[in-house]
């Protein structure tokens, strides 16, 4: 059945199809509308992401904003849109810069700012922007603003500097040995001496200082602390922005003062949301909805750190894949820890667009399960593209094209009538293509000789093409393929069944085809890629690997 366009959905059905939809970001709703089962709903609902700007945005500081929007559509519909949301980008922007980034320049520079909150600390890269947070946090900016997302920034030093957080700031300070119950048994007998709360911004240094406090005078709204070069008493308000609290304080801080509904975090994170949430009820408050996600890992499977910039940036996907596919990736299986580099681009794209060309086909049940649904808000695209990223990267890879033009000989070859102005998004994909297989795959591709059974079957191919007509399909080349190799024995496979109940054609041959004819260990299914390539150009890649040109490099 085709898609109803969203204008013609019934909304009535939409909600109690969504109401059973077991995609996560409608169970997450659901959670959300238990919250306020007992006290009814709020005038609006508030959802917020956290991010330290202490390096440079990486994927999965997108991944909580995309994920977040998500859940944030899911209850929009199952509350037929009566209830106002709000998603808050959150910048933790005040904390005292630890450590230096080990991919950022002028680190000697930032050395002698450690301590610093990173609203004052200098910006390494350039002077664009006031300070190194600044500049990370334009950098998140500016992709969440590319993708279209409906949020507001929000930076720390900004809500404590203007009072936003002064009555909450009071509160903490009221409750300040209640705060130090819950945390000091997760602290070592050294740190339960100076721990407090409060970090005072010193006064002379501009320096976050984790110091004890010495006194405290709730009525004044003041604490008094020792300086911890000179041992001189110094007293300062906890408003106006002359203290940050402590992290999982703070965090419980920001719940209270803002009443957050909403915010997820990762999987290393759960203690922490369990002692700020006892803080936040310390406040008063009741702590938001929301779920621990796995972690992002690189490619040794290591976490993604900001400071290490050892997984993939944003920038970098959006180099050779659409936002869509990034958000695609995010989408799939967020309690699954999930390896982010760049062999993993092609296969997000490609399942991307599978997606939205079956979204098409699918009763609205099915739809509320599909990822493009959540991605696009309820309206993907109505089509996907005639040609998959891989199939491009490997016709990049055969013939030696380093030009859009060139690919585009081929596509409108195979897809008659389509062209870069008709197709805008295949376009696009032909670029990332290019760029992918100059970047990733020319640098590891390695052809090797046929051996004596490669050869003679290689040989028998190019017959069995030369039999068929220019124009065959990639069906038709497909079984070509097929029906040489299923005579030659390493390429049977009997665990398949073929035709009149003969073997089935294993997994080698077109790995062999691969080796030897592109230079890589997989690709896309052979018949159509030979169909998109051209069979007379298929047919001269087989001659050149028999003739031991593309092994030589010839």
């Amino acid at each position: 059945m085709p898609s109803p366009q969203p204008d013609t959905v019934d909304v009535d059905l939409l909600r109690t199809e969504a109401m059973a939809s077991n995609a996560w970001p409608f169970e997450e709703a659901r959670k959300l509308l238990k919250r306020f089962e007992k006290s009814g709903m709020p005038a609006e609902v508030l959802f917020q992401t956290g991010y330290g700007p202490s390096g440079l945005p990486h994927i999965g500081t997108f991944g909580e904003v995309a994920r977040t929007s998500m859940v944030r559509h899911a209850f929009t519909v199952l509350t037929d849109g009566a209830v106002p949301t709000r998603l808050l980008c959150f910048s933790d922007d005040m904390d005292g810069l630890r450590k230096v980034p080990d991919n950022v320049p002028n680190r000697e520079m930032l050395a002698t700012h450690i301590g610093k909150p990173l609203s004052r600390v200098p910006d390494p890269f350039s002077d664009d922007y006031p300070s190194f947070a600044a500049h990370n946090n334009a950098r998140l900016r500016a992709f969440l603003d590319r993708f279209g997302f409906d949020y507001e920034f929000a930076s720390a030093t900004d809500y404590y500097a203007s009072g936003r957080f002064d009555a909450t700031l009071l509160k903490m300070l009221a409750v300040y040995d209640e705060v130090r119950a819950i945390i000091l048994p997760t602290l070592g007998a050294e740190r339960q001496a100076t721990y407090s709360p409060f970090l005072p911004i010193h006064p002379r240094t501009g320096m976050v200082l984790q110091v004890p406090t010495v006194e405290r005078d709730v009525e004044r709204g003041m604490i008094a602390y020792l300086d911890p070069e000179t041992g001189e008493r110094i007293e300062t308000t906890v408003t106006g922005g002359a203290v940050k609290c402590q992290w999982k304080a703070d965090w419980a801080m920001r719940w209270a003062a803002l009443g957050v509904d909403y915010e997820m975090a990762g999987k290393d994170l759960i203690d922490s949301v369990t002692l700020s949430s006892k803080i936040c009820r310390a406040l008063g408050s009741a702590p938001p909805e929301g779920f621990n996600y796995e972690l992002f890992l690189d490619q040794s499977g290591q976490k993604i750190s900001k400071s290490k910039g050892n997984g993939l940036t944003i920038d970098e996907w959006l180099s050779y894949a659409s936002p869509q596919s990034l958000a695609f990736y995010m989408f799939g299986k967020p309690r699954a820890a999930k390896r982010l580099f760049f062999d993993v681009i092609p296969k997000a794209v490609d399942d991307y667009y599978q997606f939205v060309s079956a979204y098409q086909r699918q009763e609205l049940r099915q739809q509320l399960q599909n990822p493009v649904w959540h991605i696009h808000n309820g309206t993907p695209p109505a089509k996907g593209v005639p040609v998959p990223f891989a199939m491009l990267i490997n016709l990049v890879s055969a013939s030696n094209a380093s030009n859009a033009s060139t690919l585009w000989g081929f596509i409108t070859r195979y897809a008659p009538g389509v062209t870069a102005e008709t197709d805008p998004e295949l376009d696009q994909l032909v670029g990332y293509a290019l760029r992918y297989y100059e970047d990733f795959v020319r640098p590891a591709k390695t052809f090797r000789a046929p051996d004596a059974v490669e050869r003679e079957a290689l040989e028998s191919l190019d017959a069995a093409f030369a039999s068929l007509p220019a124009d065959a399909d990639g069906e038709a080349i497909q079984n070509s393929l097929l029906d040489v190799a299923r005579p030659i024995e390493r390429y049977q496979d009997h665990k398949k069944s073929g035709p009149q109940g003969g073997p089935g054609v294993s997994g080698e041959w077109f790995q062999a085809l691969y080796q030897i004819l592109i230079g890589q260990e997989k690709g896309p299914r052979f018949g159509s890629f030979a169909a998109l390539y051209g069979l007379a150009e298929t047919r001269a890649l087989i001659r050149d690997a028999l003739e031991g040109r593309l092994a030589s490099g010839a």
